[in-house]
């Protein structure tokens, strides 16, 4: 294995109106080595790999490839020196196969230009993914049949076709299953032993940048903070020099006074997603919901919220039968549902922070049927102000705003129309430590207001720590509902895959 330094960014500075983002930081990266680059959302770790791939000129400072000092660098120049980048949010040509995706741009052709040689596009590409050991996928697989697991599967292969020697990976594990993720370690592990190849690994979960990382350097407001080995940083010490304080509490759970039924139901079927779902909420109840990605868990709560049509069941609220065909419909029900995905189903990305939080609230400031921006203005700010969103004013765009504050203004949206029952799927994904445990606590204050939450999550340290009671489900039903004194995760792993079932 070679050694010293593949990368090396030496007080990189970046500056935008009215913000340092990056300040004299150090970046080192060892040959064959995976580096967890942690920090909260705006700590500066995007605009630095943005500096390393490219898309961004830094003001000053110094990087070297190889022991090369780099100058006029850009995308291209990225790519001829080695650096490749996986992102959260994949963006294949779905239409096309994966040895066109792998190769898009770079086709072998029969005549110049002219005439695609297939045969020798796709024996590549399965050359390719043999020595990358990569089994799941073949090169005449359509990219539109593929699981997110396999998609990021191909951007590897495709990032080893350039003969990357650094691979940036961005929230890898996101939207995959454990499995999924064990065998993206494996094969991450495997690049780095046989093929020396490097890897930047950006997560917020703590559990699996510690199974992956060799390295971790952090960040803070854009300034460096310190590099170590990982066996030299516990976990508390890593999230306190993250958010510069110690958090003594990720999952502030706090008692709250559980009521009576505030949402019942029962017998819920849609054909092909859903089977006999049945389920109470209690007033100042947070429900968990846990099982593996495909369990119908998103479904459940779509459906809850007017977006599939239920074949047969009965919803009751407050002991009344009702009929939820449309969000809209639900909404009328006191019913509020934040999507799992902020940015593609949550967010209006183009707008700024008061019409995003006034999308469905917009009725609540009329006078004589006009808009009266005093009471606009009025609404905003306090939401503003009582979930501690960080913006510079209402007019910023909401897509400029990190994860965390993304989250609490659609939460702030959401809560204006008073709902009495809140759905939340996914309420944390993405977002750094210190804003899951704001996040953390708003839940819990608004289950001690008399709130009723169901919270949807794939991480089992968050759904057992928030929880009252926990609903797992395995293939569109529910297999068990546990209370939050007797859920392990063991017990709620075997409900999740079938082997235990309450109701049988």
């Amino acid at each position: 294995m070679q050694e010293g330094f593949v990368v090396q960014m030496e007080k990189i500075n970046k500056r935008f109106p009215g913000v340092n983002a990056l300040e004299d930081v150090d970046l080192n990266v060892k040959y064959g080595e995976t580096l967890a680059l942690m920090g909260e959302n705006g700590a500066g770790k995007s605009t630095l790999m943005k500096v390393l791939t490219g898309l961004y000129k830094a003001d000053s400072g110094k990087l070297v490839i190889d022991g090369n000092v780099v100058t006029d660098y850009s995308i291209n120049r990225a790519i001829e020196s080695g650096i490749s980048m996986i992102y959260q949010e994949l963006s294949p040509v779905k239409n096309l196969t994966v040895a066109e995706n792998i190769f898009l741009g770079r086709e072998p052709f029969k005549v110049k230009n002219i005439l695609l040689d297939y045969n020798k596009l796709f024996q590549n590409t399965e050359q390719l993914l043999k020595k990358l050991n990569i089994n799941e996928v073949s090169a005449a697989d359509s990219m539109m049949n593929l699981t997110v697991a396999k998609m990021q599967m191909v951007e590897i292969a495709k990032a080893v076709s350039y003969n990357s020697k650094v691979i940036i990976m961005d929230e890898p594990t996101s939207s995959i299953s454990e499995e999924e993720c064990n065998k993206l370690f494996n094969i991450i592990n495997d690049l780095k032993e046989k093929h020396n190849i490097s890897f930047i690994f950006i997560s917020h979960k703590l559990d699996e940048v510690y199974k992956i990382a060799d390295r971790i350097v952090v960040l803070r407001d854009g300034k460096s903070i310190g590099t170590w080995n990982i066996n030299e940083l516990s976990q508390n010490d890593l999230i306190k020099y993250m958010v510069g304080r110690e958090i003594t509490q990720l999952y502030p759970k706090q008692d709250a006074e559980i009521g009576d039924i505030k949402l019942s139901v029962k017998n819920l079927n849609v054909k092909g997603l859903l089977k006999n779902i049945s389920f109470d909420l209690h007033q100042g109840e947070i429900l968990g919901f846990s099982g593996l990605i495909g369990a119908g868990r998103t479904e459940l709560a779509e459906t809850l919220f007017g977006l599939h049509k239920i074949d047969s069941g009965t919803i009751q609220i407050d002991g009344k039968d009702v009929i939820i065909k449309t969000p809209k419909d639900a909404l009328k029900q006191g019913i509020a549902y934040l999507t799992e995905d902020r940015r593609s189903t949550g967010c209006f990305l183009n707008q700024n922070i008061r019409e995003n939080l006034m999308a469905p609230n917009w009725k609540m400031s009329k006078k004589g049927g006009k808009i009266d921006y005093g009471t606009v203005s009025k609404l905003c700010g306090s939401a503003v102000k009582d979930f501690a969103i960080k913006t510079p004013s209402l007019n910023t765009l909401i897509e400029s705003l990190s994860g965390g504050n993304q989250q609490k203004v659609l939460v702030a949206r959401w809560l204006m129309g008073l709902p009495s029952i809140i759905i939340v799927d996914e309420p944390t994904r993405g977002i750094d430590v210190g804003s899951k445990s704001e996040i953390h606590r708003l839940f819990s204050q608004l289950a001690q207001q008399g709130h009723s939450i169901i919270m949807i999550s794939s991480e089992l340290p968050e759904v057992m720590g928030m929880s009252d009671r926990i609903a797992i489900m395995h293939e569109g039903t529910i297999t068990g509902i546990l209370d939050r004194h007797e859920a392990d995760q063991e017990t709620i792993l075997s409900y999740a895959s079938g082997l235990l079932n309450q109701y049988e």
